[in-house]
């Protein structure tokens, strides 16, 4: 799994200050560099997890266009499930007709099937903020998939390829529920609640925004297309402890007592009245009892999804060998993210070079011809490279692009 931290999501802000001024305050726009989230999903990795064809369905892979979702039946075909159960699964070519169209993506529940987005999860959850969910947006200029609207949990977008354009409104609802009082408000009630534009931010690759439960927010694509994972974090809330003194009332006498019956008298309705007061006071008891904080305090700590951990040989005391990768097998080759999309070698008098940020790269006829090729696109791995221009020393010239600054590992 790959490691990585709050420290590291939030650099250059030191955590204390964002815990500070920002947690359940307000919302922040962190600017990274290009090959920030590199690591997390590319395009090749999105395409790798498209491919896992029997993992979709209408409810994990979802279509939008222009906030309005795409009916299954016109993306996915009937398949029988994994578990040998009838179900909609998303098929290649009507998904290309939609994304064609400007349709957007959104691969819901992603946040096990990679290292690099089970990462994501894992700082967040092991900074104690709650269980991190995560969903993939991928979208296309100028649709946008969602109108204006809050989320029942804090967000943390993570912007891994292209642009998109935010806008996050002043009104926020007041710590809102995944329940029906706050799921029935239309999209009216929304329009209105969400108040005056209170800033307009451009995501680009690298970049992170945070967003309090219940903010208002909506966004488009301005770059020809945009992927961003969003991490819905759902935090322990109060609710969970009226959950845990519901259990722990079950052994109270007093709460298995009936209430007193009610015939309409003033002496009735204070009875009532008066038990419960009683209940109440006991219910504040309860909450200093030190075994129901033992076990708040545990769920508190404990409020994470579990994910990954597996080590098959290692259970029967055997140790799992590295496999070596078969001659001629690219398919997990290392990939390489480009950084600098649009970037192109340049004739300089007889000389070929790559303008960086640190300066002029040389190259040779032959490598500014694979360089060329190689930012043409948005990832590479070696093979490619090698199977593209055999006649370039493809690990030199990568290593020599991606200490320029132009790639990063994907």
């Amino acid at each position: 799994m790959t490691t990585m931290t709050l420290d590291a999501l939030l650099a250059p802000m030191p955590p204390a200050r964002f815990f500070a001024e920002f947690h359940d305050r307000q919302p922040l726009h962190l600017r990274g560099a290009a090959g920030k989230f590199a690591s997390v999903l590319s395009w090749r990795g999105i395409n790798r997890l498209l491919d896992m064809t029997h993992i979709w369905s209408s409810h994990s892979l979802q279509l939008m266009m222009d906030g309005v979702p795409v009916p299954p039946e016109q993306y996915c075909g009937r398949a029988t499930g994994r578990d040998n159960q009838p179900v909609l699964q998303p098929e290649a070519a009507k998904l290309r007709g939609w994304v064609e169209r400007g349709a957007s993506l959104v691969m819901n529940d992603v946040d096990s099937l990679t290292p690099g987005l089970a990462g994501v999860s894992e700082a967040l959850e092991g900074a104690g903020l709650g269980k991190a969910q995560a969903n993939v947006y991928v979208s296309f200029q100028s649709h946008k998939a969602f109108p204006a609207h809050y989320d029942t949990h804090d967000v943390w977008a993570v912007q891994v390829e292209g642009e998109k354009t935010w806008n996050i409104w002043e009104g926020r609802a007041d710590h809102p529920l995944p329940h029906p009082i706050f799921r029935s408000q239309g999209q009216a009630h929304h329009e209105q609640a969400k108040g005056k534009l209170r800033e307009r931010v451009v995501l680009r690759a690298g970049d992170l925004l945070y967003l309090p439960r219940g903010w208002y927010h909506d966004a488009l694509a301005e770059a020809p297309a945009s992927v961003h994972i969003s991490y819905g974090v759902h935090a322990p809330l109060g609710m969970d402890l009226v959950n845990i003194l519901l259990e722990r009332a079950l052994y109270d006498g007093e709460f298995r007592k009936p209430l007193p019956r009610q015939d309409g008298s003033a002496a009735a309705r204070f009875a009532l009245t008066s038990r419960a007061g009683q209940l109440g006071g006991r219910l504040a008891e309860l909450c200093r009892d030190p075994k129901v904080m033992e076990v708040l305090a545990g769920f508190v700590a404990d409020y994470r999804f579990r994910r990954g951990g597996n080590d098959i040989l290692a259970a029967r005391g055997l140790s799992a060998p590295a496999a070596a990768p078969a001659a001629g097998d690219d398919a997990e080759a290392p990939a390489l993210r480009v950084l600098q999309p649009g970037a192109k070698p340049v004739r300089r008098g007889g000389d070929w070079v790559i303008k960086t940020a640190g300066g002029a790269l040389p190259l040779s006829a032959g490598e500014a011809e694979a360089a060329g090729w190689v930012l043409s696109r948005p990832d590479v791995a070696e093979p490619e490279l090698r199977a593209a221009h055999p006649g370039v020393d493809a690990p030199a010239l990568l290593g020599r692009l991606q200490e320029a600054g132009l790639l990063a590992p994907a």
